[in-house]
């Protein structure tokens, strides 16, 4: 998606913060399929992660109501993912938000919200609607028009992709957490999604085609540090070398916890899942 290094944005986390716990095994025994984020559990561990370096918290449901401009060049940042006024999927979720529930406090910012895209602009939005965008929070309705947008637009077609190239649970987050900071095509002065697939694929085989899977997500992720170190706004790449990195070179391509990593020098684990 667009995001800057949430460092910037929010307080340093706690040096370690530990998961509360969840029912189940530590991971699938051998010989069971891997079902990769189509199970939930296995989702909301993907969700915990990139809450992690989005929010520098596993609370990922805490972040409905949260809105500020983080001085990216993006306007408004805002929600479980970090959606942003200008760059369109903030506009997205309020169109939901409004379908669901005709009138809300918030469907009357959308003329002004259509107007900033491509922008850091605040015109016709500011307290007013920062304010609604909290306050819109404590409705479900809300809550789910922001689940739907990044369904739709970030983790369902990382995680097709992902299964489309032979890969597993670890594979299909590693995908996801790229769609969420760079979105899925390039814009001006940052590399998409897609290019960075590209690169990889041209460097390793993906497993659908025959290749080792640590070996093509390294070459991803090479892809990915690649492009992070050209964009000042996401040069701290400690999200992929501390976090997404480990889980690979430690085999856990299923997710399979305990997971423990660090992003922008925190400490985090999930002991369960």
């Amino acid at each position: 998606m667009k995001h800057t290094v949430r460092a910037l944005r929010l307080p340093l986390a706690v040096s370690l913060l530990t998961a509360a716990a969840l029912s189940g095994c530590s991971g699938p025994a051998p010989g069971i399929p891997d079902t990769g984020l189509n199970d939930p559990a296995k989702k909301r561990i993907a969700m915990r992660l990139v809450s992690s370096a989005e929010n520098s918290s596993l609370d990922w449901e805490a972040q409905y109501p949260y809105i500020e401009d983080i001085g990216d060049g993006r306007g408004y940042t805002a929600g479980i993912i970090g959606f942003c006024s200008g760059t369109g999927d903030m506009t997205e979720v309020v169109e939901r938000y409004a379908k669901a529930r005709p009138g809300n406090p918030l469907e009357r910012f959308l003329p002004a919200l259509r107007a900033v895209e491509g922008s850091d602009a605040h015109t016709g939005l500011g307290k007013p609607f920062t304010r609604a965008w909290a306050k819109a929070a404590e409705d479900p309705a809300f809550r789910a028009a922001q689940e739907a947008e990044r369904d739709a637009v970030y983790f369902g077609p990382a995680v097709r992709q992902a299964e489309e190239d032979g890969l597993g649970a670890l594979g299909q987050f590693i995908y996801y957490d790229a769609y969420v900071m760079h979105g899925a095509g390039d814009t001006e002065g940052t590399v998409g999604f897609r290019t960075m697939r590209r690169e990889a694929m041209a460097a390793a085989r993906t497993p659908a085609r025959g290749g080792d899977e640590k070996a093509y997500l390294n070459a991803f992720l090479d892809a990915r540090v690649a492009a992070m170190v050209e964009e000042p706004a996401h040069s701290d790449t400690s999200r992929v070398e501390t976090a997404q990195r480990v889980f690979v070179r430690e085999g856990k391509l299923r997710l399979e916890t305990p997971l423990r990593w660090k992003v922008y020098g925190d400490a985090y684990r999930i002991e369960k899942g």
